[in-house]
């Protein structure tokens, strides 16, 4: 867990649970706990007293949930403060900040999930909740553990302050700052627009195996989007950065470097051209690239596809899937990336899995539900958008490792192609596993070397094919730095991937004349 007081956390919660009038808390007292030391880290005692339970409450609660024969429950408590602020051509246009609050309630029978929420925690509506939960099964009430036991959270996203406890007014200077450094380093801009967001998640997981597991979870995305005019022609790009940051992460320095990658992505684009369609190498560039790996080959490997037998990686675990240097990892430990979690959303302890190891695949990415269908442990995969979903087997950061070769020899091998840098949205089917990707932002590859920037082009291929064809990996891993969010099934989670440089011997590309 992230080093926050209980001063700090108290202070805050109450300042939360004051915007949205959040009938709780009215049998408890959250304050007693400040006069516990200050400078001591939140314990489970400050979480119960967060979301204004006892134990004595919580086993009323999954009693009721496990009342009709289900063979698991679980309580996931949920407590979200985000803000925004806005600046557009040197004025600050829009700022806000908003709560949520609440609980979900899930039973399992099997395969099969009840699941209810409620963004009233009373004792009357978590029961209500519940039992509405409860009726997916029929049968003899479960018994609970005699007792709970507490897991303590590991931290991978330490920060020296909340962002609860950082003003608007301390956020504008940054953006200021982003936006001033961005005009003066390019004439031809006429438009501009930086942005702060951050929020901040208090959660807390209790399950009727009897283990409780809490977290304190920080974000934010730092960014600014240019418009330039040349020559009567306009364009636009911009550059963000995002993760499991505090305020403290964007020195000058760093703001200095976000401008210099928005303007050089904006104006290199008034030189870009688009290349002629057809079959080609294709050079991935180290980084965002990644997103790639995550949509055409990462959600085929989520478990749930593939015990639906969905996914054409169905069949695939211990054959041979690519080359022997290639491995391809889902990790929830890394430092302050978006995807990194201390607890996963259904109490479990994340970890680095291998999905693909010398070229074998090795592992899905699996929930509760999944890790049981298959007979493994689960990877501490199972993540939701908040407390009104069910958890899913999702992705957290997904890249591939460094492998044997390195950049200049990559690009030197490649006598016409495509070094693709930028990636917009794309579209994956996980069945077949086909997928098209859009690029904003590239460059051609003639004759072992790098030419002409490019843009506007689509990547058209199938993932598994594409894995197939990686003949090439570099020893320059890079994450994306910038915010990515994975959709599926109506549900969105911050995540992040990355790359090394990685030649793919062929992808159809759609550029002129396609």
């Amino acid at each position: 867990m992230s080093q926050v007081t209980r001063r700090k956390f108290l202070k805050n919660s109450a300042k939360g649970i004051a915007l949205v009038s959040i009938p709780i808390f009215f049998k408890f007292n959250p304050m007693a706990a400040l006069a516990s030391e200050p400078t001591a880290v939140l314990g489970s005692t400050d979480y119960f007293n967060h979301f204004g339970v006892t134990e004595a409450l919580l086993r009323e609660i999954m009693e009721d949930a496990l009342s009709r024969g289900g063979d698991y429950c679980d309580l996931f408590f949920q407590h979200t403060i985000s803000s925004y602020v806005g600046l557009e051509d040197d004025l600050v246009n829009r700022a806000y900040t908003g709560v949520d609050f609440g609980v979900g309630i899930r039973v399992l029978k099997g395969d099969q999930t009840g699941y209810s929420f409620t963004e009233e925690i009373t004792p009357k509506t978590m029961k209500l909740a519940a039992k509405t939960a409860a009726n997916i099964a029929t049968g003899t009430a479960k018994a609970l553990p005699d007792a709970f036991k507490v897991k303590n959270p590991a931290n991978y996203y330490p920060i020296e302050a909340s962002w609860e406890s950082i003003k608007i007014d301390q956020k504008i200077p940054y953006i200021k700052k982003l936006n001033e450094s961005s005009i003066a380093l390019e004439s031809n801009i006429i438009k501009s627009r930086a942005y702060f967001t951050d929020d901040t998640s208090y959660i807390m997981s209790v399950n009727s195996e009897g283990l409780i597991r809490y977290d304190y979870q920080p974000m934010t995305q730092f960014g600014i989007t240019l418009t330039a005019e040349k020559n009567g022609e306009r364009q636009s790009a911009g550059f963000n950065l995002s993760g499991r940051y505090g305020i403290d992460r964007f020195s000058d320095k760093k703001i200095k470097y976000m401008a210099r990658r928005a303007v050089d992505r904006t104006m290199t684009l008034f030189d870009a051209v688009k290349p002629e369609a057809g079959e080609m190498p294709v050079v991935l560039a180290a980084g965002s690239s990644g997103i790639l790996l995550h949509e055409a080959i990462g959600h085929g490997m989520e478990a749930d596809f593939n015990r639906k037998e969905i996914s054409i990686f169905a069949d695939k675990i211990d054959k041979p899937v690519a080359e022997n240097f290639v491995s391809i990892v889902d990790d929830g430990t890394n430092d302050n990336l978006r995807g990194s979690i201390n607890v996963d959303d259904e109490g479990g302890s994340p970890e680095k899995t291998y999905l693909v190891r010398d070229g074998i695949m090795r592992s899905y990415i699996h929930d509760r539900i999944s890790a049981k269908h298959y007979g493994v442990k689960p990877t501490g995969s199972g993540r939701r958008q908040s407390f009104r979903h069910a958890p899913l087997p999702r992705m957290r950061n997904t890249y591939m490792e460094n492998g044997p070769h390195d950049k200049e020899e990559i690009i030197k091998s490649v006598k016409k192609g495509l070094y693709a840098e930028v990636f917009s949205n794309g579209q994956v089917f996980i069945g077949a596993g086909d997928f098209s990707f859009y690029v904003t932002g590239g460059t051609l590859i003639e004759d072992g070397k790098l030419t002409k920037p490019v843009k506007d082009i689509n990547i058209i291929g199938n993932g598994p094919d594409v894995l197939k064809k990686i003949t090439m990996v570099a020893g320059d891993m890079k994450m994306a730095e910038g915010g990515w969010t994975c959709g599926k099934n109506g549900q969105s989670v911050p995540v992040s991937m990355g790359l090394p440089t990685v030649k793919v011997s062929s992808i159809t590309v759609g550029g002129m004349n396609s």
